[in-house]
């Protein structure tokens, strides 16, 4: 029988009298229950389902059960490197998981991040994934966590990437760790004057990376001191104008410059070009994250490799409940030619 032309949407209700049962039996069928429904019957909805082209109400579902399969991501720059990595890797994850994911851009702004969290208790997301690099200040972290108690509170699941002092499910990238063994590679390597190029001070990031470097000098008998660090925007245009402000006795003492992430690198690269100077003929660089971008990159990097298909799988599995918080994601140094050994 060809399909009838409506003027409304078909509902719940014209699929189960086109099958000949009760709307609760069409529902069990359609939109899943504990309580199986028999072969005849299911077959008879799913052919009226199919025959009135019908399409189940998502948002009235959500009403029903108290959630979704949505998950929302939150990242501060989707078109950074390591945003988009990320991104894909949760995405996968979800998708082997059964779940679906929106992505939303926050640009590290606190009242918008704070917004989106009030939109997606209203929509019933099932989880919230906080992709950031941290939170600014204290105020901000007190403001953002009440908004996700109480979507929490609502029946949803909160995900940190990057370790935090909310109270909510995390994934620790080892920031610390990683920025730490590469402080002793690099002394192994035989330096020992450093500068590094931090990014927004208040970020949980650049503390928990600035922190590990010094921790890890420390253990080579070596210092950082606070004057051998510039911070400015967590970026690759932040980085080349940190360098371009660095006094030249700066730059002549350090052997390495160390930037908190490989898109800072990346604008040091570009800075030091544009004052005439080589990596790593007349300095030493390394970074972090080991993005993709870095394979088109001579003399290739030095940098801290974090993989980011195991944050997407330690992401859905913290939201599925098959793992517990906080699940550390090993941050592993790589050795390229932009610091070259020196002993």
């Amino acid at each position: 029988m060809p399909s009838e032309r409506r003027s409304h949407p078909v509902t719940l209700a014209d699929v189960a009298r086109r099958a000949g049962v009760s709307q609760s039996t069409a529902s069990r069928v359609l939109n899943g229950s504990e309580r199986t429904v028999g072969g005849e019957l299911a077959e008879k909805v799913m052919a009226a389902a199919t025959e009135l082209q019908y399409t189940a109400n998502l948002q009235a579902q959500a009403v029903a059960r108290g959630t979704t399969t949505n998950l929302a991501l939150l990242v501060s720059d989707i078109a950074a490197d390591y945003f988009s990595s990320m991104t894909a890797a949760v995405m996968t994850a979800a998708e082997q998981a059964g779940l679906r994911v929106t992505v939303a851009i926050t640009e590290r702004r606190l009242e918008r991040e704070i917004e989106l969290v009030r939109e997606l208790r209203g929509q019933h997301a099932r989880a919230i994934v906080l992709a950031e690099s941290g939170t600014r200040s204290a105020s901000g972290v007190e403001r953002l966590q009440d908004e996700l108690e109480a979507y929490e509170a609502a029946g949803g699941t909160v995900v940190v990437v990057s370790r935090t002092t909310m109270p909510f499910d995390f994934v620790d990238l080892d920031n610390s760790g990683g920025a730490r063994r590469l402080a002793v590679a690099l002394a192994r390597l035989g330096y020992e004057r450093f500068h590094v190029l931090g990014g927004d001070e208040g970020l949980v990031t650049t503390r928990d990376r600035i922190e590990g470097f010094r921790a890890g000098l420390e253990e080579r008998g070596l210092a950082l001191p606070d004057s051998a660090i510039t911070f400015s925007d967590f970026s690759w245009d932040g980085a080349f104008t940190a360098v371009g402000s660095l006094d030249d006795a700066v730059l002549s003492e350090a052997q390495l410059l160390f930037a908190l992430n490989d898109e800072m690198a990346l604008g040091a690269i570009a800075g030091l070009r544009h004052r005439g100077m080589r990596v790593p003929d007349d300095i030493a660089l390394a970074g972090f994250d080991d993005i993709r971008t870095l394979r088109n990159v001579v003399p290739g990097l030095t940098t801290v490799r974090v993989p980011t298909t195991e944050v997407g799988t330690a992401v859905v599995e913290l939201i599925t409940g098959v793992a517990q918080s906080p699940m550390t994601v090993p941050a592993t140094v790589v050795i390229r030619e932009s610091t070259p050994r020196l002993n």
